[in-house]
Order: C-alpha cells, then sequence, then structure tokens
C-alpha cells in the first residue's frame, strides 16, 4: 500500500496568554458597567464607553483562542494562525529546499545553529515542560527560526522530500 504524503495538514491549539484571559474579563465586566450605568443615569459617555469597552473585548477575545495549522503541499510549508475558531490569517510560506536543518527541538543536530542569531518564531502551543517535547525547530534560510509542533505524518511527508535536512532523533 502506497501512502501519498503530497498533502498533509495539522492543527495545533496554542495556549492563552494570562494577560489576555484577564484582559478579557475586565473589558467584558467594565463594557457591562458602562452601559448599565448609561442606561440608569442617561449618560451619553457612559455609553460611547460601553462601545469603547465592547469593541476592546472583541479584539481581546481574538487574541485569546488561537490555533495554528500547518500543511504541507508540494514541497511548500504553509502556517496559518486561526483567531477564535472563526478568522484565517495566512503567517508564512516556507519552502522546503530552503530549510537548512529540522529536528527535535532538544536534538544535538541543531548544536551547529545555537549561536547564531536568527528571528525566532514560535507556531507552537507554547505549553512549557510537556514530555515528550513535541516541538519541533525548523532552521530556515539562514534568517528564521521557526517552532513547530507537527504531526508524525507531516514530519515524514518533509523527510521524504529533504531526508538529509529533517531528523527524528
Amino acid at each position: 500500500m502506497v501512502s501519498d504524503n503530497s498533502y498533509v495538514e495539522c492543527l495545533v491549539s496554542s495556549k492563552a496568554s494570562p494577560l489576555f484571559v484577564v484582559l478579557k474579563v475586565v473589558s467584558l465586566i467594565l463594557a457591562i458597567l458602562s452601559f448599565l450605568s448609561s442606561l440608569l443615569l442617561g449618560s451619553l459617555v457612559g455609553m460611547i464607553l460601553a462601545i469603547a469597552f465592547g469593541a476592546a473585548y472583541y479584539f481581546v477575545s481574538l487574541n485569546a483562542s488561537i490555533e495554528f495549522e500547518y500543511q504541507y503541499c508540494d514541497k511548500e510549508i504553509t502556517v496559518d494562525k486561526i483567531l477564535n475558531k472563526s478568522r484565517r490569517k495566512n503567517i508564512g510560506k516556507f519552502d522546503v529546499g530552503k530549510i537548512e536543518a529540522m529536528a527535535p527541538s532538544r536534538s544535538y543536530h541543531l548544536d551547529e545553529y545555537k549561536n547564531r542569531t536568527y528571528k525566532a518564531l514560535d507556531f507552537s502551543s507554547r505549553i512549557k515542560d510537556q514530555q515528550p517535547d513535541p516541538t519541533y525547530t525548523i532552521y530556515y534560510d539562514g534568517k528564521e527560526k521557526i517552532v513547530i509542533e507537527p504531526s508524525k505524518e507531516f514530519v515524514e511527508a518533509v523527510r521524504n522530500v529533504a531526508p538529509r535536512k529533517v531528523f527524528f532523533d
């Protein structure tokens, strides 16, 4: 049986920052209090504040629930950011041919890249101290260090195209 790995996708939920959780609750409470005070006092300022806090709640809640979707198709890795399970934003496309190395984040294969300066991009779940560590680090085009949390099928599909650059350890 032949497996077709020309298209693989993987979805990872990211842990919300505690700051966003607190801002979400505070902005909702302030929006409700402002709205109630504008109704009781008949104040236009209270209604404007209620609208402003409602808008703040909307934008904070978008960033409080984030998922990353990785897609591998035809020698290209695409990363999308899904906000609040409703809005999708394309973050980047990465050509597999420009990957310098891809390995588990704690791999000895990545030791030669540790002392170099790269732009760090973290598209993982951001959950610390998971055992075993599910993250993979990609050093891309001499400029970027990309941290992702792919499935085994995703890594195998990329390895089929670039076997000397992808490591399982």
